[in-house]
């Protein structure tokens, strides 16, 4: 009798410790989902600023068509990325872009002084805080999630219940974008 007691309380710890650490992968993994919503909105907010900040250095920059073909062009390639890891190095190229864009702006001093192309760079100084901060809760978050998927005995439940890994949003820029508003 005692043995059947012993028994049926583990079968009962060891299905409340299976729901305990299921529902905990359902939590992380909701968290990296909305994590990679919280970075996509921010691109989505740099996207639809891009058009206006060119448009904006266009008016003074009129001979300076292949920087603003290179910024469109990268635009529309980061919009169309297809996940984290080409989302990543689509906005690395974009990011790139508009360092050149804004480097084609140094040259027009009438252009710095202008609210309009002040406000939009801030905005995109202000969208580029915001991404950065999004991309580090989305990356803390997967790392979480991977190590509780890949700990035991959470790696037991994690496969044959369908969690899967997600990618990193990662980056290979190292050093900070110089922009210098020196007249020369």
């Amino acid at each position: 009798m005692w043995v059947a007691i012993v028994v049926g309380a583990v079968v009962v710890l060891l299905l409340l410790y299976l729901v305990y650490t299921y529902n905990r992968l359902v939590r992380l993994r909701n968290e990296t989902e909305t994590g990679w919503a919280n970075i996509d909105v921010q691109l989505r907010r740099r996207y639809d600023l891009v058009p206006n900040l060119v448009e904006a250095v266009k008016g003074y920059a009129a001979h300076e068509r292949d920087t603003f073909e290179e910024v469109t062009q990268a635009r529309v390639q980061a919009e169309q990325a297809p996940g984290p890891a080409a989302a990543a190095e689509a906005n690395e190229h974009l990011g790139g872009a508009l360092n050149r864009l804004i480097a084609v702006s140094e040259a027009y001093p009438q252009l710095r002084a202008s609210e309009n192309f002040l406000a939009l760079q801030q905005e995109l100084a202000d969208i580029e805080d915001k991404l950065a901060a999004a991309r580090r809760y989305y990356n803390q978050t997967v790392y979480r999630y991977h190590s509780i998927m890949q700990s035991f005995p959470p790696v037991l439940i994690a496969k044959p219940f369908g969690f899967h890994e997600r990618e990193f949003f990662g980056t290979d820029e190292r050093d900070a974008p110089v922009v210098s508003f020196a007249q020369q």
